[in-house]
């Protein structure tokens, strides 16, 4: 590539740049606002995604491993007879497992985030409201205080 080219590759990128998609910034002043503002969560909301994640936990607990032994017994058994069958379902049942696992352990991860998130939340709802009800017995102190 020439010294030319380089250059005019580079004056093509600044002319197109005003057309080009931009992610992760902020809206120019003045651009018209996302409808419903900042992202907002309810208790509910919370309660709903982390019940959600310990059902799944749960159901998959008493019934990801239904056909493991079934398929452990019929892998040795396919094995013993020289079908390499027996050891491709033996892998697929440990990966299986392998999975499983690591889907327990998000779903868990889910639940237990949730129910802290919960928590946190609900404190911090406590401390700002402390907060403004503080204020607002502070206003009206100065109110009084301004009418005498």
């Amino acid at each position: 590539m020439t010294w030319d080219e380089w250059e005019q590759l580079k004056t093509a990128a600044v002319e197109n740049r005003s057309t080009a998609m931009q992610l992760n910034r902020v809206p120019d002043e003045g651009g018209t606002p996302a409808p419903g503002g900042d992202l907002k969560v309810n208790q509910q909301d919370l309660a709903a995604v982390g019940d959600a994640a310990f059902k799944l936990f749960d159901n998959l607990g008493k019934y990801g491993r239904d056909a493991w032994s079934i398929s452990q017994t019929a892998a040795k058994d396919l094995s013993t007879q020289g079908f390499a069958l027996g050891g491709a379902l033996d892998h697929v049942q440990e990966r299986w497992e392998k999975q499983l696992k690591t889907l327990l352990d998000a779903c868990a991860h889910i639940s237990n985030h949730m129910d802290f998130t919960k928590g946190a939340h609900a404190g911090d709802e406590y401390y700002i409201y402390g907060i403004v009800s503080s204020i607002s017995t502070l206003d009206d102190g100065f109110t009084e205080r301004t009418q005498r």
